[in-house]
C-alpha cells in the first residue's frame, strides 16, 4: 500500500546504495541501504531486484511499499539514454510508481549541491563525469564511460598514469619522478618493479590502484613535476567538462553555479583546487564554483519533489534532515 503524495528517492552507486521514502512535505518517512549497482554486471533484471530488497526495507519503515507519487532513481552506469530506458521499463514493471524518471547517478549529486535545479556538476571519484540542467528540463551530458568516450582522470585514471610514469622514469624512458620511489612504498616494495610483478601476478589486486591516487596527490604537493603536470591536466579536464556543459545549456553569460563532487574533489586538494578556479576565470569566468558535500540520495529526493511540484518549504525540510 501507498501512503497519499508520498515519493521514492533512490541513489544508487556502484559500491552503495541509498533509498528513502518521502512524505509530500518532504519528511523523511523511512531509508535504508544496500549493496552496489551494477547492472553491466549483473544484468538489469538482478539490478533492480537489489534495489527492491533495499526499497522494501525503507517502505516497511514507511509504511509504504507502492503507490508512490513519483519515483526518482539516480542510478549508476546509466549512462546513455537506451541504458536509462530499460532501467526504466524495469522499474515500472515493478509496479512501485506509475511515475518513473531515471537519471545517471551524477544528477542526485548536482541537484544536492543546488537550490534549483539549475547549474553544472562534475563528479571525480574513482572516475569522472559531468552534468547540467536547468529548471526547464534542458540537460547537458557525457557518456562518461572511459577512454572510448574521451574520457581521462578519476581516481583509477589518475594512478594509472602515475604508475606509467613511474615506471618509465625508473627504467630510464622517462623522466625522473619521486613516483617512481613513492607508489611501491605505499605498498611496502621497494622498486616499480616489484610492484609491476606484484599487480601483474596478483599479489596486489588491481582494485587498490585507486589508493595511490593520495599518494599522487601528496608527491605533487612537495614540488615533483612530473606529478604535478598530472595534477593540472585533471583541473584542465574538469574545467573543459564544465566549460563544455554551460555552454550547452546557454549558461555560460550568466552566473552559474559549477559543483564539484566526488572523493578527489570534495578532498579539496589545493594544488588541483586553485588550477580549476584559474582555469575557470578564463573559460568560464561567470561560473560560481561550490562543493557538494550533502549525500547524493538529498539531490535524488530534490528531484522526486521538483516533479511533483511539492514547493521550497518541502525542500527545505528535506534538506534539514540531511543537515545541508
Amino acid at each position: 500500500m501507498g501512503l497519499t503524495g508520498t515519493v521514492l528517492a533512490i541513489d544508487a552507486g556502484n559500491s552503495k546504495t541509498d533509498v528513502a521514502v518521502l512524505g509530500a512535505d518532504g519528511t523523511v518517512l523511512g531509508a535504508a541501504r544496500g549493496g552496489g549497482f551494477q547492472p553491466p554486471v549483473v544484468g538489469v533484471a538482478a539490478a533492480v531486484d537489489t534495489l527492491a530488497e533495499i526499497i522494501g526495507r525503507a517502505g516497511a519503515e514507511a509504511g509504504a511499499a507502492t503507490g508512490f507519487a513519483h519515483v526518482s532513481a539516480c542510478l549508476a552506469n546509466a549512462d546513455l539514454p537506451v541504458e536509462e530506458t530499460a532501467l526504466r521499463a524495469e522499474i515500472l514493471g515493478r509496479g512501485w510508481s506509475r511515475s518513473v524518471r531515471v537519471h545517471n547517478d551524477t544528477f542526485a549529486i548536482l541537484r544536492a549541491g543546488l537550490d534549483e535545479p539549475r547549474g553544472v556538476a562534475v563528479v571525480c571519484g574513482a572516475g569522472i563525469n559531468c552534468v547540467g540542467m536547468t529548471p526547464d528540463g534542458r540537460t547537458a551530458r557525457f557518456p562518461a564511460i572511459g577512454k572510448i568516450s574521451g574520457d581521462w582522470g578519476g581516481g583509477s585514471g589518475l594512478a594509472e598514469e602515475a604508475i606509467w610514469f613511474a615506471a618509465r622514469a625508473e627504467d630510464g624512458r622517462g623522466e625522473p619522478t619521486e613516483l617512481a620511489r613513492a607508489l611501491p612504498a605505499h605498498f611496502g616494495l621497494e622498486t616499480m618493479y616489484a610492484l609491476i610483478e606484484a599487480l601483474h601476478l596478483g599479489r596486489v589486486p588491481f582494485a587498490r590502484r585507486h589508493e595511490l591516487t593520495p599518494v599522487l596527490f601528496r608527491v605533487s604537493a612537495a614540488g615533483d613535476p612530473v606529478a604535478l603536470s598530472l595534477v593540472h591536466r585533471l583541473a584542465e579536464e574538469v574545467v573543459a567538462l564544465s566549460a563544455v556543459a554551460l555552454g550547452r545549456l546557454g549558461l555560460l553569460d550568466e552566473e552559474a553555479p559549477v559543483m564539484l563532487g566526488g572523493s578527489v574533489l570534495a578532498a579539496r586538494h589545493p594544488q588541483l583546487e586553485e588550477r580549476i578556479l584559474e582555469l575557470l576565470a578564463e573559460r568560464a569566468p561567470k561560473a560560481v564554483v561550490g562543493f557538494v558535500t550533502a549525500p547524493p540520495v538529498l539531490g535524488a529526493g530534490l528531484l522526486a519533489l521538483d516533479e511533483t511540484a511539492a514547493g521550497p518549504e518541502a525542500a527545505a525540510r528535506l534538506r534539514e534532515h540531511y543537515g545541508a
